[in-house]
Order: C-alpha cells, then sequence, then structure tokens
C-alpha cells in the first residue's frame, strides 16, 4: 500500500487466505516530461516557451501509481533502464510509493524510454523515444517462473493478434483481469483479434474504441453489446462521463463527468482504471464504483505530471468536504450550476462512508515540478 495513503479500500473484505498483492501489472516504464501552460501548439520554426513543466515516471507507471494511491498493494513488473532516468524512477515508484518492485529490474546498459508531452487547448502531443528491453519476451517478473505471482487482480493491456501467454496463467490461478487496449493500428477493429479478452472480468474502452469494435451507434449501446463478450463493460464518454453494463445482471449505470478545467491529461484513464478497480474489488454499487472514477480522473487532469498526478483518499476526500461546505454556505465552485452542484451531494455521498474521520485542506498538491531537488 502507499506510504501515504490514508485508507485501506479492501479493509471490509480482506481474509487471511488473500495473497500479499492486490493488483499485478506489468509493462513499460517511461520518463514523462510534461509541458504545460502553453497557449498553442509550438510553430516550425520557432521556440516556444511553457509556463509550467512536471516529470515523473510514465508508461506503466501511471497506473502503478494510481493503484498504490487509492491503498491497493501494488506489485509492478517492469523493465528499468541503467540510467539516471531509470535510477529516478525506480526511487519515486519504491521508496516514494510504496510500489512492489521485487519483481522488475534494472536492465544493464538499456537507456530509460521517454516521452515528452506538450499541453494546450486541453489536449497533449507527445513525442516519444525508445528502444525495446532486450528481454526473453516475456514479463520480467514471469520469465523463468510458472506464471505471475498470486494476486487478487491484475490490470493487462491488450494487443490485436498478440495474445499475453501470462493473462491466462494469471486468470487461471485466480486473477481477475481488468484490461483496456489502444487504438488499432491494423485498422481491423476486431473482438477476434483481442484472444485474451476471454480471460478477462472487465474491460474499458474510450467512446471511439467502444463504437468501433462493436459497430454500435452510441456508447451506450457499445457497452450492452460487449457486455455480451465480457462480464463487464465500461465506456469512457469524456466530457459526457462514463457507463457499465454488467453482463451478468444485465445491470447498467451511467454517470455524468465532472466539470473541471484540465490542465494535463497524461494518465488520466489509468486514473479512471484505478478508481473503477479499487470500487470493484471493495464490491461496491456499479454506479459508485463509476463515479469513483471519474472523480479521480477529473481531479488528476488538474495537476500537472502523470502519474505523480494521481489523487489519494486525501485528496478526494479534500474536494468532498469543499463540494459538502459549498452546498452547506450556498457558494457554488467554479463551472457548477446549482442544479449541478445538488446532483453531485447526491450522488457523491456515498463517499461519507469510505472517508469517516479524513480531513484535507484544499487544494492539494501532488505533483513535483522536477526530478528532485538536491537534500
Amino acid at each position: 500500500m502507499s506510504r501515504a495513503c490514508l485508507i485501506d479500500p479492501l479493509a471490509g473484505v480482506r481474509t487471511a487466505a488473500d495473497p500479499a498483492c492486490d493488483v499485478y501489472l506489468t509493462g513499460t516504464v517511461f520518463l514523462d516530461i510534461i509541458f504545460t501552460g502553453l497557449d498553442s501548439a509550438p510553430v516550425r520554426g520557432t521556440e516556444t516557451w511553457a509556463r509550467g513543466m512536471g516529470s515523473s515516471p510514465g508508461g506503466v507507471a501511471n497506473m502503478a501509481t494510481a493503484l498504490a494511491r487509492l491503498g491497493l498493494r501494488t506489485c509492478l513488473a517492469a523493465a528499468f533502464g541503467d540510467d539516471k532516468y531509470g535510477e529516478y524512477c525506480w526511487e519515486t515508484l519504491e521508496r516514494g510509493e510504496g510500489i512492489d518492485l521485487s519483481l522488475s529490474r534494472t536492465v544493464p546498459g538499456w537507456h530509460s524510454p521517454v516521452t515528452v508531452s506538450m499541453a494546450y487547448d486541453g489536449e497533449r502531443t507527445m513525442i516519444s523515444h525508445g528502444h525495446d528491453a532486450p528481454t526473453s519476451g516475456r514479463p520480467p517478473g514471469i520469465a523463468g517462473t510458472p506464471g505471475p505471482p498470486p494476486a487478487r487482480s491484475c490490470v493487462a493491456s491488450l494487443r490485436p493478434g498478440q495474445p499475453q501467454e501470462w493473462i491466462a496463467k494469471a486468470a487461471h490461478a485466480g486473477s481477475v483481469i481488468f484490461a483496456s487496449t489502444g487504438w488499432d493500428e491494423t485498422g481491423a477493429w476486431e473482438l477476434a483479434e483481442l484472444p485474451d479478452l476471454a480471460h478477462c472480468e472487465g474491460f474499458l474502452l474510450n467512446a471511439v474504441e467502444a463504437v468501433r469494435y462493436t459497430r454500435a451507434d452510441s456508447p451506450q449501446a457499445a457497452a450492452r453489446a460487449l457486455a455480451e463478450t465480457v462480464p463487464l463493460s465500461v465506456v469512457t464518454m469524456g466530457a459526457e462521463g462514463a457507463c457499465a453494463v454488467d453482463g451478468r445482471t444485465g445491470e447498467a449505470a451511467e454517470v455524468p463527468a465532472i466539470v473541471v478545467e484540465p490542465l494535463d491529461t497524461t494518465g488520466a484513464g489509468d486514473v479512471f482504471m484505478a478508481g473503477f478497480l479499487t470500487g470493484t474489488l471493495a464490491g461496491w454499487p456499479l454506479a459508485d464504483r463509476l463515479a469513483l472514477a471519474g472523480l479521480t480522473a477529473a481531479l488528476s487532469v488538474q495537476e500537472f505530471g502523470g502519474s505523480l498526478a494521481a489523487p489519494g483518499w486525501g485528496d478526494i476526500a479534500a474536494w468532498w468536504q469543499r463540494i459538502r461546505a459549498s452546498g452547506r454556505a450556498g457558494a457554488r465552485p467554479a463551472l457548477v450550476s446549482e442544479s449541478a452542484l445538488a446532483a453531485t451531494l447526491e450522488r457523491y455521498a456515498f463517499l461519507d462512508e469510505p472517508l469517516a474521520g479524513v480531513t484535507r485542506p484544499w487544494p492539494q498538491r501532488r505533483a513535483v515540478p522536477t526530478l528532485g531537488f538536491r537534500g
């Protein structure tokens, strides 16, 4: 569990027989360098100065950090670069976030992948550089072993036409698999090209991806169609919120987005996944899981720094305390109408129970602006 976490969201469901790891995930760790405060995209042949800059572990570290900050015992298997960037990422994740890196390793002579992200007009443009780590083709924590470690759940990124052996092994060992996927560069958009989906409990897509995969005419219809293939489908709809369908019970839920002015959207999808997974493992109602996921994503985009912008329970408590105080005082936050404030107070009332006794001032500061100052 993250050392800064105030709450164990799974305290009510843990047993002595549970594995030590709540969530296992694997992937590539990048060093992210984020420029913010740009009025427009850089113009060819000119120099553009940004008003803000942040550096943080990126790639799979976005998801790992978001999970750990929500109190899940997180185990990451990843290759780290044999350079100062890799050293910084390792130290930040292990010592700063309390993430278990016992299945990760530093690859001698391999430099860290780097992504530069430029945020403007509510969107981002990224430039990345890196080379595949020289491995056996299996995740660092699995190579030479029968499979992934015992874990309550796993997070997987599915790739069209590229099955990953560890996913089936983890599912057969009892781990609950939550999956997402990226843009299908082949243009086929066929669920049959994602064979590992058969082992997954939940599948999270954005609206564009979901509609393309299902040929549906709306995100809601896409969620219903996906629930015929996977037990739990979730579709994010940007400013329109998110919807989900439980294929086992037929339950459907939709929650509107929280209106904010985004500073940097890097890692917002990972933070959403972490919030939804946390609520699912805790056994919350479907709509509450969506609400927590949307809230954590909304809080994250108001900070720069990708993984380091991921909120914890203290940040959630500070937001909820502010919203409740606004309702009592009749002073609405910016961008929020009176009816929207009333709806928010009703929708997020479920937070009273997990946040009992937790108070934090608003605003919270999560990200740090540089690789770190010398002590």
